[in-house]
């Protein structure tokens, strides 16, 4: 009896075997799901800021003038215009596969300026074509100082992706700027200014990547061209009997800006790509 028992067993024992082998032999054989990459999105709109230096130049062309127009003396020069500047931006992104397209809007504040100087000799100045007028009277210094104060761009941008959170872009548009202008004139230190509100364009490129989550850093240079900003200042000098002297002014301002700052983006910053 015992002997039965323990062949019972036996069976039943090989039977489970065999069925759960068949079991698993009859299963489907299913593929592990696939991995999932995630790549920044920079489709959006973002707000930053950001500091940087800025090399300026004024080149200017100045002329001295009697009451009846005939100028006494004319010079041409230029100064930097070199300083700080830092400000805020806003923009918005469309990414389309590895492009990436954009508009921007900048407003910095500046501590750019420059300086410079010049003196029309006594006795007789000399204009550049040629033609010498008599100047009755002791020499005449004209000290200029300029200063950017503040100036913006709005800008189109266009890049494309090294990988897909580094972007390499150039930028252009248009720029405008307000340029103070200081003069003094003669040995009684007659002070004048004047503030010009200048419009112009900018050019430049720059490249961004993705820092942490929705935050991006940038590294960016800008050309700026303000044009010209013009104007005259009179003054009564003793020595032409008292009549007056103008001094006008005529100065281009460019401006060569380095700056670095950082962006949010607004929404999600990765999508799923298979």
């Amino acid at each position: 009896m015992k002997r039965i028992v323990i062949g019972m067993a036996a069976a039943m024992s090989l039977f489970a075997t065999g069925a759960m082998a068949a079991d698993l032999a009859a299963r489907p054989y299913v593929k592990a799901p696939p991995m999932v990459a995630a790549a920044y999105n920079w489709t959006g709109f973002y707000i930053g800021g950001n500091i940087g230096y800025s090399w300026g130049r004024s080149r200017d062309d100045s002329t001295l003038t009697t009451p009846a127009g005939a100028v006494l003396f004319a010079s041409s020069d230029r100064a930097n215009m070199d300083g700080v500047i830092g400000g805020g931006q806003i923009g918005y992104n469309w990414q389309v596969q590895n492009w990436v397209w954009g508009l921007e809007a900048d407003i910095q504040g500046s501590d750019q300026k420059g300086s410079r100087a010049f003196t029309c000799p006594t006795g007789v100045c000399t204009p550049p074509f040629g033609v010498i007028a008599v100047f009755p009277g002791p020499a005449v210094p004209v000290t200029l100082d300029q200063k950017l104060d503040w100036f913006g761009t709005v800008r189109g941008r266009v890049g494309i992706l090294a990988t897909p959170t580094v972007l390499f872009y150039g930028t252009g548009g248009l720029a405008y700027g307000e340029v103070k202008t200081t003069e003094t004139i003669g040995a009684a230190a007659a002070v004048f200014s004047n503030s010009d509100v200048r419009v112009g364009y900018t050019v430049g490129a720059g490249v961004e990547g993705v820092i942490s989550g929705n935050w991006t850093a940038k590294l960016e240079y800008l050309w700026m061209d303000l044009g010209r900003t013009r104007g005259s200042f009179t003054t009564a000098i003793g020595a032409l009997g008292g009549g007056v002297l103008t001094s006008n002014y005529s100065s281009r301002i460019t401006d060569n800006i380095l700056r670095v700052g950082v962006n949010y983006k607004f929404g999600g910053p990765v999508v799923a790509k298979y």
